[in-house]
């Protein structure tokens, strides 16, 4: 008797891992990926005109905030308190200096033309949001390699310590798990779970998918490399031994193998040409006056007709009367400037807790490309400062950025180490995956956000109250509303802080509008 399909792909998964089930239900036609169009913000051309809106923080959700209210008319003034627009979307060159609160600084060394992007370094084709923006606004892009089978995984208690190509521990998991699924279905043992007609279209699936020869074995596959390639004359192509299931099991590589499935980290992934930081540039460029930059806000304050901002402007204290008042400031700034949150909102913003994210970046030969054949994508350790990201852009050039090192630093041993000692491990990482190169490296930069001037923290880990703080968080605090990443269910993402942008601004849309209707002063909040 048959099962359902459901039920069947969860025994895919079950003995293949998260990428047999996914393979499978493609090929089934039962998965497409695709983004969502970005829905239009419902309110008339010119319908703000006379009301004044407050949007505090230069990052992506409020860059998007303002720049959809003056479309609409409204009076805004965007405050800053960087020299720069973007946020954690920062990209560093020859001379940025990385500020820390403690006051280190590094200052960047590197040839004209190379940068890293310290923050956000990928557009997901399924960010609708941010890809369209990028199209308005005129920011050229160019395909960001997020994945690449020549990429290695390497683990110091397995194989020797070698790094193993993805290709090859991707293709022969796949292999082993075909055929253990192969001789499942060639014993009976799924006889009672699915029909006869479909064991001999998943044993048809299985050949093509492993790849596995006609008696249903795994003996290997050019999928997973060539001991010796194809070429001219005699030289005949050889594949590579297998290796064995166990020896993957061990090695733990599920993790690194599997990244790139994640819906939002699926080719195709883009990056604007130049670097992140075009795109807040941008949106800069077309907001003119509306941001005021070296702007930090010192009070936020509820009036009868809205709200009072204070600020400092080249050490003068000033004061931005507004009918509405957007925060897209990080909570661990907002928690230092004295405020009129109602007490719920409060209790969000100040019992919340930060991720503390870091990159590691070194300037170097591109021996990744010009001796292991690698353009691009992850490499993973098991031990050490992971993943290795190789740079998408300058192809073919003689130098560039190369990442080693691009994880949570907070509790754990790299938070209390030195610049020096973080140096060395991250160097460690790349001589795991590339003996010999690690003396290679030059010109490093470390970037952690948890100790970033203006930030202190990569994204939000935790609200304040638990789960139900983001829910309070979403919602408007009589004239004060919020936007940013944090305030969106696509945390650590530029598409995220776009679309708490947008959905900011069309709360306040329809209260105007609610306000107009009633024959209220235009924009006013009484209560």
């Amino acid at each position: 008797m048959g099962i359902s399909r459901r039920d069947f792909l969860m025994r895919v998964g079950q003995a293949g891992g998260y990428s047999a089930a996914f393979a499978t239900m493609q090929s089934l036609g039962l998965m497409p990926m695709q983004g969502q169009a970005v829905k239009a913000i419902e309110a008339a051309a010119g319908s703000g005109k006379g009301v004044k809106v407050a949007v505090l923080g230069g990052g992506i959700g409020g860059l998007t905030t303002a720049y959809e209210l003056k479309k609409l008319g409204y009076d805004v003034t965007l405050l800053e308190a960087r020299e720069r627009p973007g946020g954690r979307n920062w990209s560093g060159r020859n001379g940025t200096k990385v500020e820390f609160t403690d006051g280190t600084t590094q200052t960047i060394n590197w040839e004209e033309g190379n940068y890293q992007n310290l923050g956000p370094a990928r557009l997901p084709s399924t960010h609708w949001t941010m890809l369209n923006y990028c199209r308005e606004l005129g920011v050229p892009l160019e395909v960001e390699i997020n994945t690449s089978r020549s990429t290695l995984l390497q683990n110091d208690n397995a194989n020797g310590g070698a790094a193993v190509p993805q290709r090859k521990a991707i293709n022969d998991t796949r292999g082993h798990v075909s055929e253990l699924l192969s001789k499942c279905i060639a014993q009976g043992a799924l006889d009672q779970d699915i029909s006869a007609e479909d064991r001999e279209r998943m044993k048809t699936f299985l050949r093509i998918y492993g790849p596995l020869d006609k008696t249903g074995k795994y003996v290997g596959s050019d999928r997973a490399g060539f001991k010796t390639p194809p070429g001219a004359g005699t030289q005949v192509s050889e594949v590579e031994v297998p290796m064995d299931m166990h020896t993957l099991l061990d090695e733990a590589f599920w993790g690194g193998m599997l990244y790139e499935e994640t819906w939002d980290w699926q080719a195709t992934m883009m990056q604007p040409v130049g670097g992140m930081d075009r795109i807040p540039y941008a949106f800069a460029k077309a907001l003119g006056p509306v941001v005021q930059f070296s702007s930090p806000v010192t009070a936020i304050r509820k009036t009868a007709n809205g709200v009072k901002v204070s600020y400092t402007q080249k050490g003068v204290e000033k004061q931005l009367e507004a009918n509405y008042c957007v925060i897209a400031m990080p909570f661990e700034m907002l928690k230092k400037v004295p405020n009129d949150l109602s007490p719920e909102f409060a209790k969000v913003v100040n019992e919340s807790t930060p991720a503390g994210s870091y990159k590691v970046a070194w300037e170097s030969r591109r021996f990744w490309e010009q001796d292991y054949n690698i353009y691009g994508g992850l490499s993973f350790v098991q031990q050490g400062p992971s993943p290795v990201w190789y740079p998408s852009s300058r192809l073919m050039h003689p130098t560039g950025i190369v990442v080693a090192g691009y994880t949570e630093e907070q509790n754990t041993p790299f938070w209390k180490m030195s610049l020096e000692e973080k140096f060395a491990a991250s160097r460690g990482s790349i001589e795991k995956l590339h003996p010999g190169h690690g003396k290679e490296l030059k010109n490093p930069v470390f970037c952690g956000w948890r100790r970033v001037k203006w930030n202190e923290g990569s994204w939000i880990r935790a609200y304040g109250g638990g789960p139900e703080g983001y829910n309070t968080i979403i919602q408007a605090d009589g004239p004060i509303y919020f936007a940013g990443d944090t305030a969106s269910h696509v945390v650590g993402w530029q598409e995220g802080a776009a679309l708490s942008g947008k959905r900011a601004v069309q709360m306040i849309c329809d209260k105007v509008k609610a306000a107009k209707l009633a024959g209220g002063v235009s924009g006013t909040v009484r209560g």
